[in-house]
């Protein structure tokens, strides 16, 4: 059973940033994210699913390490706000690439950020590891917050 949990753990946000990609991918091929004025610090393109399934894969190892413990009173919480940050992740992709919308997007960026901070905590008061595993994408979001700022106000 917890290899079983393992995977799904795992499937569970790759989906999520699948599911993005989808909306992302056609705004790249366009040359749309090309023309934009970005703000110094922007990293090659290549950079960016690299960085996305190696933070989707510790997503998956904190949820799975919380996962573990269903019976902790903060279970439930943990849960909802795992599964919110990533339909807010996945909002935002859609808000930037699809509808090409980088100020919409940086409006939606603050409660994803939000959201990625409460998981930490939440998950850190029922494994201290999976809060950890949360901090690189708390901290890839910031970066990100800078970049879509730096887009929406170019």
């Amino acid at each position: 059973m917890k290899f079983l949990k393992f995977i799904i753990s795992i499937a569970i946000p790759l989906l999520a940033g699948f599911i993005g990609s989808l909306f992302t991918s056609p705004s790249i091929k366009s040359n749309w994210y090309e023309i934009l004025a970005k703000p110094a610090l922007v990293p090659p393109n290549w950079i960016f699913p690299v960085v996305w399934t190696i933070l989707f894969i510790l997503m998956g190892l904190a949820f799975y390490l919380v996962w573990l413990k269903p019976e902790h009173p903060k279970f439930r919480q943990a849960y909802l706000l795992f599964a919110l940050q990533l339909i807010l992740n996945v909002g935002w992709s859609i808000l930037f690439f699809y509808l090409q919308k980088p100020s919409w997007a940086l409006l939606e960026i603050i409660p994803l950020w939000i959201a990625i901070l409460y998981t930490l905590l939440t998950f850190k008061k029922i494994n201290r590891w999976a809060g950890w595993l949360i901090l690189p994408y708390l901290l890839w979001v910031t970066f990100a917050t800078y970049l879509n700022y730096g887009i929406a106000l170019g």
